[in-house]
């Protein structure tokens, strides 16, 4: 069967959503179905300004989503959905919805996109359990510091113990020639 004319309302939402998707670093669609509009009004907020939550109509979402280079994603869009654009830390919006749909267990986490593959449900919550990247760059830079630490350390040893070393022949020079000194004086 042959694809239908699209209406330029309907190639529009499919160029904007298929923007969305490219420019998205993450996106997670999510049934909705049961949810108030006040509920998904505070889903919204609670994901924060860098992520967009939009409803969309399965069919322009699937053709964006082929538009985009991801594939995949068909299965998933049956029922009523709305997309997670997010284009921030996926970590957060992960935990954001998994945190909202604990809370309303109408909204289902269908799967998503991240890196430009399709992932499931449970990829979805796998993500939602990483630690965020600020807590982890913090970690890093951490581990890094002890790292620069003993290789300081390390580094400082050879030097101190060569100092040490010369001072001691010095010592010992100078205590020869002391002696040196003092037996030319006895004579």
């Amino acid at each position: 069967m042959a694809d239908k004319p699209v209406r330029d309302d309907k190639a529009t939402a499919v160029a904007e959503l298929t923007e969305n998707f490219r420019g998205s670093t993450a996106t997670v669609l999510t049934e909705y179905r049961g949810l108030t509009v006040a509920q998904l009004k505070t889903l919204r907020r609670n994901l924060g300004r860098e992520t967009t939550y939009a409803v969309a109509k399965n069919t322009l979402a699937k053709r964006a989503a082929t538009d985009a280079g991801i594939s995949g994603l068909d299965d998933l869009f049956s029922g009523p959905t709305a997309l997670a654009f997010v284009s921030g830390d996926p970590v957060e919006a992960a935990k954001s919805l998994r945190e909202f749909a604990k809370a309303h267990p109408l909204l289902v986490i269908k799967g998503g996109v991240f890196e430009g593959k399709a992932i499931s449900a449970d990829e979805v919550r796998r993500l939602a359990d990483l630690e965020s990247r600020e807590v982890l760059l913090a970690k890093l830079a951490g581990a890094m510091k002890g790292s620069l630490s003993k290789a300081a350390a390390l580094f400082q040893a050879p030097l101190s113990k060569a100092v040490r070393t010369v001072q001691a022949l010095a010592d010992k020079q100078e205590s020869g020639s002391a002696q040196e000194a003092g037996s030319d004086a006895a004579e």
